[in-house]
Formats: C-alpha cells, structure tokens, sequence
C-alpha cells in the first residue's frame, strides 16, 4: 500500500529559511575576520553550532549502526571543509561570486541525477544565472587562490547533498547535531592553530555564538529536514536561490548594489527554483506499519 509524499510546502520553506539565515550569518561574520581570520571564525562558527545542536537534541538517545556512523562521520566531514574553504574564499573575492562559484557543487548534483526533460530546462536556467553572476571575460581579475578555495568548497557541498541524502532515513536532529561534531574535530583545530588566545575573548566568543546559530546550526536543521522530504536533484536545483538570497542581503546589508546583468542572473536562478517546485514529481512512498 502506499500513499502520496507530504506536500513541498515545508521542504520549500525549509530551503528558502536555511539560505536566508546562511547569508546574514555570513555577512556579519566576515566582521571577525581582521580579528581571528578566516580559520578562526570558522572554527567559532562550527564548534558553537555542534554544541548548541548536542544541547537541543541530544543524539546520544539514538541509537548508531557502525553504516549510519559511517555516513554520518562522511556528512560531518564534508560540512567542516566546505565551511573552511568556503571562509577561507571570502578573504580575497566577494561574497557573491564566492556564492555563485560554490554553487557550481548543487548544479553537478542536479545535473548528474535529473532524468526527465523538463529537469534540464530548470538546470539550463540556473546554468544561465551561475553564468551572468560571474565576471566572465570582464572586470577585475579574481584571486586564483580565492577562487580555488571557493571551487573546493563546491565540491564539498555537492559531496554534502548526497552524503546527506544517504543519512535522510535518519532522525534531522541526531544526523545534523552528530555531523556538525565530526565538522567541528575538523574546523576547530585549525583555527586555533591560527587565532590561538584570540579566540577567548569574550565579545569575540559571544559574536560568534550568534553567527554559528544564525548561519550554520539553523540552516543545517532546517537543510536536513528538507533533504528527507525531496529528491536529490529538486533540492540541488531549489538551492540555486541562494546565489539571488545572498545578493539582495548584501545590497542592504553591505550596500553592495546589483547591476542589470546581475538582476537578470537573480531572475534565472528564482525562475529554476519556482520550475523545478513546480513540476517536481509527485512520487509515492511506503507506508511502514508499527
């Protein structure tokens, strides 16, 4: 027997909330990186995010299979290099390209796993905006080193949609809290290496306890929860908002204001995530009994 999937709704709302939160963490975060680097903010980010989900839910009430650990132990992984990459990027290009740049990760996903026709049409959109928000052939040269790190933190994200797809089965709460432990063993470290002492301060310590629940444990949370409700290529495809998200936040936030080009990459990134919504299928799942 079986019955319909639950509605998009939710997932969809999850998406939009997780990339909202993702970008105003950002860009206030960037405000310690003449204080304690790049590394420093970024073990701050991750390290208060798995306590304050350790804190919430618990997962030591769940029990662990050694293949759940294991896919839990990749997830976790995956997150911390992509958050360091990902910061070590903002040092030396701008936000929004290192958005766009790391997006390029999701669109892999989305474009290895669609099957029907219409897919392409959506990926072909989001294709088209990743590529009027890059400075292709035009304006100042970006850092090369920048830019690497921000390609290996696309890289990353992708390996993080489909280990966390892998881990979906499980509760939201045990994977996300568990993964972001496995993140901060790998974040943390390197950012005491480079901050060391700096890292205690108080005001710096209460900074970054604001951006690690604003930008990392509710976005992990609420991305979590999405993957378990849609398939592997809508979510790749319905994540391409944040590119837009992060470009409307930063025109107030930093006053960083948008050019037509850009405003036409934001249209075909919002257009994707609506069309791939839209005409997601409606597949059917099991009903498991008590």
């Amino acid at each position: 027997m079986s019955t319909p999937r639950p509605s998009l709704l939710f997932p969809v709302l999850a998406v939009l909330g997780s990339v909202t939160a993702l970008s105003v963490g950002t860009s206030f975060a960037k405000q310690l990186f003449p204080l304690i680097g790049a590394q420093g903010t970024s073990a701050l980010r991750v390290g208060f995010s798995a306590l304050v989900l350790l804190m919430v839910f618990r997962p030591w009430r769940w029990t662990t299979s050694r293949a759940d650990a294991g896919a839990i132990i990749r997830y976790g992984a995956t997150l911390g290099l992509m958050n360091l990459l990902f910061y070590m990027a903002l040092r030396t290009i701008p936000f929004g390209i290192a958005v766009a740049i790391e997006f390029c990760g999701p669109l892999a996903v989305a474009m290895w796993s669609s099957r029907r026709p219409i897919d392409w049409l959506w990926v072909g959109c989001a294709l088209a905006g990743l590529l009027l928000l890059l400075p292709l052939g035009h304006g100042a040269p970006l850092d090369p080193g920048g830019v690497m790190f921000a390609l290996g933190a696309a890289v990353c994200w992708a390996l993080y949609i489909i280990f966390g797809k892998r881990a979906g089965h499980l509760p939201a709460g045990h994977t996300v809290s568990l993964g972001l432990c496995v993140a901060a063993l790998v974040v943390v470290p390197v950012g005491v290496a480079h901050a060391g002492m700096a890292l205690l301060e108080p005001k710096i310590l209460l900074f970054g306890l604001g951006v690690a629940i604003v930008s990392s444990a509710i976005p992990m949370w609420l991305e979590m929860a999405a993957l378990k409700r849609l398939p592997k290529e809508t979510f790749g495809i319905l994540i391409s908002m944040e590119p837009a998200v992060a470009a409307l936040l930063a025109m107030g936030l930093l006053a960083e204001h948008l050019t037509p080009l850009q405003w036409a990459a934001i249209g075909c990134t919002v257009l994707a995530s609506v069309g791939s919504t839209v005409t997601a299928r409606r597949a059917t799942v099991p009903v498991v009994g008590a």
